[in-house]
């Protein structure tokens, strides 16, 4: 459904950020983009979400598709109404509005307000703690009540690819069990389509079907979640099963993994 092709991505018209990279997300599959801080994660949601031009990005070269058809030159609330959103890192909901006014914020694009009273409807079934605290300024949530409110935000246009950026980022170990839940649930209950950008490896690896790995804006390694937890320099450097016990860069533990199946 949602691929990237080539795509490079440059800041200023002087950093090159994203080099060559290609990537796909598959019709009601999770796929995953692993990597350490900087590597150019959130820089890739934000090529595919039109929110480059904010921060005095571009895309230099390559293409964005949606079911074949290119959306990289379009503008953020029109990528929204092909049927993708975003969720950014740090959750962001409007703190002095109440759970129900951010959740209307969420139908910006649609005119029609039966249409989107209906949707948060839809998204209370989902999240009944949200139906619980409708009339609650959204500054008194829990963290994990406020990423629920943030992808329930995101639900109310009706998308059918969802952009999670770090859905787990400061939230308590059994909370991020929860919101990973949620995110089987999207794809389970209602078919969508995840793109999911986490540095937890190891749950985002246990839910998603396919996975990339990327470092310093390229793509370093992709197949499915299983292979790729199953990867030497993966298990050494993202999920902490390293045999010597040193930290190193996922670059340098790559070819030292292959030597070590050479040797065996």
């Amino acid at each position: 459904m949602l691929r990237l092709n080539d795509i490079e991505v440059v800041y200023d018209n002087a950093v090159l950020v994203l080099k060559s990279v290609s990537l796909a997300a598959e019709t009601g599959r999770v796929t995953t983009l692993l990597g350490a801080n900087g590597a150019g994660k959130t820089t890739t949601l934000k090529a595919i979400s039109g929110l480059l031009y904010n921060e005095r990005g571009a895309i230099t070269r390559g293409t964005i598709e949606l079911d074949g058809v290119r959306i990289d030159h379009l503008a953020p609330h029109e990528v929204v109404t092909r049927g993708i959103v975003q969720v950014f890192e740090g959750r962001r909901v409007f703190a002095s509005l109440t759970v129900e006014e951010n959740l209307l914020v969420g139908g910006h694009v649609e005119r029609r307000l039966p249409r989107v009273r209906e949707a948060i409807e839809q998204v209370y079934g989902f999240f009944p703690r949200l139906a619980e605290r409708r009339q609650q300024d959204a500054g008194y949530l829990s963290g994990g009540e406020q990423q629920m409110l943030a992808i329930g935000r995101a639900l109310i246009s009706g998308p059918r690819v969802i952009l999670l950026d770090e859905p787990s980022l400061g939230l308590a170990p059994m909370v991020a069990e929860e919101i990973f839940r949620i995110i089987l649930r999207l794809k389970e209950e209602l078919g969508m389509t995840v793109l999911l950008v986490e540095q937890n490896a190891a749950m985002a690896l246990e839910i998603a079907d396919d996975a990339y790995v990327m470092e310093t804006g390229r793509i370093m390694l992709q197949g499915s979640a299983a292979e790729v937890h199953e990867d030497a320099a993966v298990r050494e450097f993202y999920l902490g099963l390293n045999e010597s016990g040193a930290r190193r860069s996922y670059r340098e533990a790559r070819p030292a993994a292959r030597r070590r199946r050479w040797l065996a």
